[in-house]
């Protein structure tokens, strides 16, 4: 008997529980929209920042923390697409209560500041902001000079916001965590349904594996155990006999001391119990951005630290919140209370073509899907692109931006994509259609493809057979970052976009090697592996949210994902080529693969590759290395300085570089031995 039949059951009470209708749970009250966020702000930390450094004419910074306690109206219709919402619990004025940690680093003097509010989308609880926009540090709690970087945000004039939306994460290490209630079914017993949990295992000593939802019961008759090395392998059912419950919250193998073998993937399908109502964090989101926008003080009538100064409102993050902010955007989540937009402009960083598992009973926001990893999850379904669109495959018509256009509430997006997001999470399907063919710009959306670059920068091999890909971004989001407030506050127009397209050839299939582009290098293996659009049927109540048949039942692979081809290097054509592409010196890319003890031949999620060219032609050639030597491209050490000189200036010339950073590269290059 497979789990979904051995749940049927639950499943006929999930059914009749999603049947019931708010009005049938207490008396029907008005519909009418609530008016203004309901927020109360709780300071509890107040510090300088950076040892009171002024950061140019914007001065000092001070860093504020503490916890947002809210509340939303279940009826009211900016939250009903709030899955399980009519099944939280309620205070006496029929609210559903949430609270969230808030980080917040300010000019001390709002006046000197450039009046804008970037709303940092945290990733797992972990901001990662000065990463990535200020080359800087700190982490959780950035504190020092050194955490501020270059001071590039600072010097800007930016305020940052930082609060917890993910339910998933749990306190600790100063990240950000939102607290949402449990859902129950109306007479206030536990809701149990299908979950599912995979445990990718990468190492030799994991001996228990945690699950996300407590079990709704330990008899081990009711749950499935499966092993594989990929997902293209049979799963192989572990019996009862061979693994136990821990506890309601975890698992092990038997006889216990048994570890999960190095990598493999365990598929777990049990009974859980107690979902959280997860989709609340948008509501959180909206509502302390709006709030921080337009209130004067809270509900309790203390201050807003920032009251009278937001004059826009942008976010970024980096791959899961970007994946949260585009169905925070395709769900209505960007109109306010009061029907006004909330954020301004979207800096979307690795996000791929992808939605979040969040807004679902049984939620897993801090799942991910990858061409090794994570595929059973109801991460990648339509619509994946912005413009509303019919699609034959499901026979729905939609779009990203829909609800957004509805209500005029649509934002200004950037969506910044690398190589890996196309092999590892099908990017092509967020500009084209379902049937593969580009789609047009949407007026409010620029598309920038970073060419030949990994999802995360790393040094060395680690689980991967190729040292991994070291590059990052982070000068050209600078660049992007001024040119979307450009766009909000002036009207200046963006870049164009700059992405791979079916029509001119830079957007191709994986297969054959030839018409990808990639060279034979020796040593590495090209095997044409990457993520694809994958169709599966998680039951008749998926549409609410709720999903009933896992795993989930394949139905195939109807929409076609494309790759970016390379140039004689294996260096991308298309996209924003910086200077280490436009002028390397070495192949970059945007996949690598997985080492013989790491199920071998897979992808290795989400890294890249850095094959260095040889030095000399004589040993490229006795190699029988296709790709010129360094000797070859640069005769002397002030030819490669020209090169990359003359690529930084010319992305300066497009606004995909700011002069602080086609300076930083002339630098580097001017201190590197290349060509000497």
């Amino acid at each position: 008997m497979t789990i979904t039949e051995r749940m049927k059951p639950l499943m006929i009470l999930m059914s009749l529980v999603t049947s019931f209708s708010p009005a049938l749970i207490e008396p029907p009250l008005a519909l009418s929209a609530q008016s203004a966020p309901l927020i109360r702000l709780e300071i509890t930390r107040r510090e300088s920042f950076a040892g009171g450094m002024a950061f140019g004419s914007v001065g000092p910074y001070e860093k504020l923390a503490g916890k947002v306690h809210g509340e939303i109206d279940p009826r009211d219709s900016h939250n009903t697409v709030i899955t399980d919402i009519e099944f939280a619990p309620r205070n006496a004025r029929g609210m559903v209560e949430y609270s969230m940690d808030f980080f917040m680093l300010k000019p001390v003097d709002l006046a000197r500041g450039n009046h804008r509010l970037l709303y940092h989308m945290n990733n797992r609880g972990n901001m990662n902001f000065l990463a990535s926009l200020n080359d800087g540090g700190g982490g959780n709690n950035p504190t020092t000079p050194a955490d501020a970087g270059n001071g590039f945000l600072m010097h800007q004039g930016y305020t940052i916001v930082s609060s917890g939306w993910d339910g998933g994460v749990t306190a600790g290490g100063g990240r950000l965590t939102i607290s949402v209630p449990v859902a129950n079914t109306p007479d206030g017993s536990p809701i149990v349904g299908p979950s599912l949990e995979e445990f990718v295992i990468d190492n030799a000593t994991t001996m228990t594996a945690a699950l996300t939802y407590p079990a709704a019961t330990l008899d081990r008759t009711e749950a499935s155990l499966t092993v594989r090395a990929r997902y293209a392998d049979p799963p192989v059912p572990i019996p009862a006999s061979g693994w136990e419950y821990v506890n309601a919250q975890s698992i092990r193998l038997l006889p216990a001391g048994t570890p999960f073998q190095q990598g493999r993937l365990y598929t777990f399908t049990y009974p859980a119990r107690d979902p959280i109502v997860a989709g609340l964090g948008y509501a959180a989101t909206r509502d302390f951005a709006a709030f921080l926008r337009h209130a004067s003080a809270d509900a309790a009538g203390n201050p807003n630290p920032l009251a009278g100064d937001v004059q826009a409102i942008y976010t970024h993050g980096s791959s899961q919140p970007v994946r949260y902010m585009r169905d925070f955007v395709h769900l209505g989540f960007n109109e306010d209370l009061q029907g006004r937009p909330v954020f301004d402009g979207i800096l979307n960083w690795i996000g791929g073509g992808s939605g979040i598992f969040l807004n679902f009973r049984f939620a897993q926001p801090g799942r991910t899907h990858r061409q090794h990893i994570g595929r059973w999850y109801p991460e990648r379904q339509f619509p994946f692109a912005n413009q509303v669109m019919f699609d034959p495959v499901t026979g729905k018509t939609d779009g990203r931006l829909r609800r957004c256009q509805d209500s005029s509430t649509c934002p200004r997006i950037f969506e910044v994509n690398t190589s890996n997001e196309y092999w590892v999470k099908a990017g092509s399907l967020l500009h084209t259609d379902t049937l593969g063919n580009d789609l047009p710009d949407p007026k409010n959306v620029r598309y920038y493809h970073m060419s030949s670059l990994p999802h995360v920068a790393f040094n060395g091999p680690g689980n991967c057979v190729q040292p991994r890909n070291p590059l990052n971004a982070n000068a050209a989001l600078r660049a992007l970052l001024i040119a979307l407030d450009d766009w909000v506050t002036r009207g200046i127009e963006p870049p164009a976009s700059r992405v791979p397209r079916r029509a001119d050839g830079t957007l191709v299939p994986s297969l054959p090697q030839t018409e990808a582009g990639f060279p034979s290098i020796p040593g590495v293996t090209y095997n044409r592996l990457m993520t694809t659009g994958d169709l599966f049927d998680y039951g008749p109540l998926f549409g609410n949210g709720i999903l009933t048949v896992l795993p989930p039942a394949f139905l195939g692979s109807p929409y076609p994902a494309f790759v970016p081809k390379t140039d004689a290097d294996g260096n991308e054509i298309a996209g924003i080529r910086l200077p280490e592409i436009a002028a390397p010196v070495a192949t970059y890319t945007g996949w690598n693969l997985r080492g013989a003890a790491f199920a071998g031949d897979d992808l290795c999620d989400a890294a890249g590759m850095k094959v260095d060219f040889r030095q000399m032609r004589a040993e490229r050639e006795a190699a029988g290395d296709p790709r010129l030597s360094i000797e070859e491209r640069y005769p002397t050490h002030q030819a490669y300085v020209e090169a990359v000189t003359q690529a930084a200036n010319l992305l300066k010339a497009q606004r995909l570089l700011i002069e602080e950073d086609v300076q930083r590269y002339i630098s580097a290059a001017m201190a590197s031995p290349i060509g000497n």
